[in-house]
């Protein structure tokens, strides 16, 4: 008996990387996943759009149930169109996993209006648009008395909850996709939905082409060491957390080897206060205090 025997899972940008390894583990844990992938590159621009179907194939050469995916997550008529594959290709959907995204690293001053739109559509759009899909799917069961147990596992990263320069527009739309995150998760409660995210560390074409990291991400090169850069470390979380038995809704975690280490959001500091409105000379006396 697997984790995820009977569920439906739709696994976005599922051709490569954290998403192949999420969706082979589900797929060994019982679940019958929609592997969706566009196959492109790295940027955004066009690629190979065979990937998601070699891993479908992949899963079901091993003995699982797949079928492949390559529509747009950013379309709000192709994100609809997905959640109807998986209805059709399984009779249900019970998980949602956001894992699509591009990066097109440009400090401020250099990028243009294109890669400021393209990251924020691919992104965070193509985290909005398949979870809209899914959630009007799971409001209807529910309202219609069925219990529904279902997830959605959202992707952020470092770069928007820790920031990362080079990184404006991708951190801005990893940090959007952690407030949806948590107010999703409270919408989405009444329905029986769980929502959370997770931030990976691991070895992708994204961080095997980031500046500084493609050396530091290499497998070890001695046998028998643990790799702790393998994508399929994180893959794990994401299945817990798409599990009927996990109750856990809206935090984020990181994860990285087999380290997993919870994301606390924005919070109040320390204060200060005069009971009354403030000069600016009183504030340029009083805030260093307050940073120290």
């Amino acid at each position: 008996m697997g984790e995820l025997d009977g569920r439906v899972a739709i696994i976005t940008g599922a051709g490569r990387g954290l998403g192949r390894a999420h969706a082979l583990l589900f797929a060994a844990e019982g679940a019958s996943v929609v592997v969706n992938d566009r196959g492109t590159a790295v940027d955004g621009s066009e690629g190979d759009d065979g990937t998601a179907e070699s891993v479908a194939e992949e899963i079901r050469a091993a003995g699982g149930r797949a079928v492949a995916s390559t529509l747009d997550v950013a379309s709000w008529d192709e994100g609809e169109a997905l959640v109807e594959q998986a209805l059709e290709a399984f009779g249900d959907l019970h998980v949602v996993v956001n894992n699509a995204g591009i990066l097109r690293d440009r400090a401020l001053v250099n990028m243009t209006e294109d890669d400021w739109d393209t990251v924020l559509d691919v992104d965070l759009k193509g985290h909005v648009v398949p979870t809209r899909f899914a959630a009007s799917y799971w409001r209807t069961r529910s309202k219609a008395g069925e219990k529904v147990q279902a997830a959605v596992v959202n992707t952020v990263s470092t770069s928007g909850l820790v920031g990362n320069p080079g990184q404006s527009h991708y951190g801005a739309a990893k940090a959007g996709i952690a407030a949806f995150t948590v107010i999703c998760a409270q919408e989405l409660a009444h329905y029986g939905v769980r929502v959370n995210a997770i931030s990976p560390a691991a070895r992708t074409r994204m961080t095997e082409t980031s500046p500084g990291l493609a050396k530091l991400v290499e497998a070890p090169a001695e046998p028998n060491v643990f790799d702790m850069w393998d994508p399929a470390n994180v893959s794990p979380l994401v299945a817990y957390l798409a599990s009927a038995r996990c109750e856990v809704t809206g935090r984020v975690f990181f994860a990285q080897g087999g380290q997993v280490q919870l994301f606390e959001p924005w919070t109040l500091g320390d204060t200060i206060d005069k009971s009354g409105r403030w000069t600016v000379a009183e504030l340029a006396e009083a805030i260093p205090g307050l940073l120290a």
